[in-house]
Formats: C-alpha cells, structure tokens, sequence
C-alpha cells in the first residue's frame, strides 16, 4: 500500500506544529495512493483525510482492476503551452496584475515569445529544462534579461498549471546567465555623490529606497494616507506587495522623514493621493521613467554603473551590519522567508574583520599531549 498526503501540514505555527491545523505533522491535507499496475502508475486522490480510509480506497481499486471492472484510468487530457498561455495564463495575469501594468506587459511579452517559439506546439506535460534551454539558445542574440522574460514566464506558467491540478509536476526551468546583478553594496560617499546628482522626483525616490529597503515598486506607487508624518514616531504603510509578508509598517529615519516633509508641503498638505503623482498611465512615478532618470544620475556623477535595486540591497545590508538580526530583517524586507533575506545580506570586508576581532579562543599550547 502506498498512500501519501499532499497539501498539508507545514510546520510554520508554534512550537513547530501546522499553522493550518495546528497539530502536529500529519494532521490535515489529504491522502494520495499511487501503484504501479500492469506497468501504468495509477495515482489518485482519495480526498480523505483518515489514513485507514485510504487505504480501504487503495485497496477496492486494485481489487476492482484485477477484476478487470475498471480499466486504467484515462489522464485528463493536457493542453499546448500555447493554448494554456493564451486562454488562461494571459488572462489571468491580466486580472490578478491589473494594478501593475508593467508586470503585465513584462508577462505578455514573455507569452508573446514563447507562442512565437517550438515550445508552442508542445504539451504541458512535455516541456522539460532542456527545451526551456534551446528556447534560450535560438534567442541567444538577445540580453540575458530579455531572454529570461520568455523563461520566467514559463515557469510561471507551469508552476500555475501545477497549482491548477493540470500537471503532475512542474518542470525546472534554468535561467540564462549574465543577467545584471542586483547584489551590489554601495559605499556612503557613493551614495551621497550619487543622490546628488539624482533628478527629480527619482531623487526622493531612491533616498526612501536607501533609507528604509523597501522595493523601488513599492515606493513608486505611495500614497499619502498610508504616511504618517506628524507625529512622536513618523512611519510609513506598505499597503501591498509580493506576499502577505510584504505588508509591513516601517518607521522613518531623519532623512527619509525630511524627504516626505518637503513633498507633503510643496503639494499642499494634502490628506490623500499619491506622493509621487506623474502623467503617467499609472497616475505616478514608475520604473520606466525612474531608468531614465538614474542612468542621467548614474553619467553625472561618475559612480560605476549599478541598477536602481542596489540601494534596496544596500539599506538592507546596512541594517544587518548594525546589529539587526536576520528574523528582524526579513520583517523590514517584506520577506516571507529568511532563505530569501540572506540573499540581500553581504557582509563586507570590514564586518567580518570586526566579527573576528570579537570572537576569543581559548588559548591552547601546542606542547601538551
């Protein structure tokens, strides 16, 4: 008998126990069976959660298959990778993203890429690493960057498919190398050189980046009614996000708060609307028009080239050299795992001499057996 379950316990709550069903390990989810029949796995769900339950299941259907009363059962058949980006990835994106046109053009250029390629014809079920690999070949005149737009659109694509019981198991997909990195740390005299060659509004933008970590898209789209500024401890609300982790409320630092100031009184003071208003298709401040203006502050200041995300990983690793503990930084990124905090971490040299000039050994001699 081979019955497993799926979907369930996660071990996230306290004490190590579910944060779904608050027991231990095992207790909610349901049971699966798989065996191997005549050479066809066969794998179903029972829907129970009761192991004896399941394994009764199990066993009436091979006893039903060795009665010859049910035959292999038939897979649900599975669609074209282009037929799925078209009728259920593109529009999907479009609902779930419609307050983010940009991530909604960057994944229907992505669709657009993949339908034009030898992926389009393939089934789901069929698309593999090495396919998603000679995607990226034939389109090996392109960036790194251009060509990782079509790759993670289909892995975002099969990883839906999966969420949606329409595959077994999403295939790997391994993006191109050589994509500019984002794990750069800027020096102070960087930092003040750079922003003080920043136009505006890019200018405030990037010094609340600097200043606070937050994500570039999470800055651009602020509005005034989740700022607080006149008060004993002035905060921000970030209101949205990647994940549930990326709500978070972050306190204000002196320059940060400066910033802020200036723009709620050279606005009017106002109760609502946005701190970055633009003419945009947004109404606000966005990443196409903040490009322009870092790579004019990027020229004129003479600071080596690095992309706008560095002063996010910048502010973060700032704050891990202070002292922060690593659960705390995850709660100022807006992570939902440290796993993916100690990302944006890079000690530099300086720290580590310091962790090592405070880290005492015994002293040992040599001569003793």
């Amino acid at each position: 008998m081979s019955i497993y379950k799926r979907g369930g316990c996660d071990k996230k709550g306290p004490g190590g126990k579910c944060s779904k069903c608050g027991k231990k390990k095992g207790s909610c989810g349901v049971y699966w069976y798989k065996f191997m029949w005549n050479g066809e796995l066969i794998r179903e769900s029972t829907k129970q959660g009761n192991d004896n339950v399941a394994r009764q299941m199990e066993a009436a259907h091979r006893t039903a298959l060795a009665k010859g009363e049910v035959g292999i059962r038939e897979k649900k058949p599975v669609v074209t990778l282009s037929q799925f980006l078209k009728k259920e990835f593109v529009p999907y994106v479009e609902v779930k993203h419609a307050a983010k046109p940009g991530t909604v053009e960057y994944y229907a250029d992505g669709a657009k890429m993949l339908q034009g390629s030898d992926l389009a014809s393939l089934r789901m079920d069929d698309v593999t690493d090495q396919h998603a690999q000679r995607f990226a070949a034939h389109h090996s005149k392109l960036s790194p960057s251009r060509i990782n737009c079509g790759l993670r659109t289909l892995r975002r694509a099969l990883n839906l498919a999966y969420q949606w019981s329409k595959l077994e198991r999403p295939a790997k997909v391994t993006l191109a190398k050589g994509e500019r990195q984002r794990d750069r740390v800027l020096t102070d005299d960087e930092v003040t050189a750079y922003l003080a060659a920043c136009p505006q509004p890019w200018k405030d933008a990037a010094t609340i980046i600097r200043g606070t970590g937050m994500r570039p898209g999470e800055v651009f789209p602020l509005r005034w009614e989740r700022v607080l500024l006149n008060a004993d401890r002035p905060m921000l609300q970030v209101a949205e996000g990647k994940s549930k982790a990326a709500k978070r409320i972050l306190p204000l630092l002196p320059a940060v708060h400066a910033v802020l100031l200036q723009r709620w009184q050279d606005q009017g003071k106002p109760e609502e609307g946005w701190v970055f208003p633009s003419s945009s298709r947004e109404g606000h401040f966005n990443g196409n028009s903040a490009k322009d203006q870092h790579a004019v502050a990027v020229k004129n200041s003479k600071v080596k080239h690095f992309e706008p995300y560095v002063l996010r990983h910048t502010a973060l690793t700032r704050f891990a050299e202070s002292g922060c503990d690593v659960f705390t930084l995850a709660r100022i990124a807006g992570h939902s795992s440290i796993t993916i905090t100690q990302r944006y971490v890079h000690p530099q040299k300086d720290a580590v001499e310091r962790a090592f000039a405070a880290f005492a050994l015994p002293s040992v001699n040599r001569n003793d057996a």
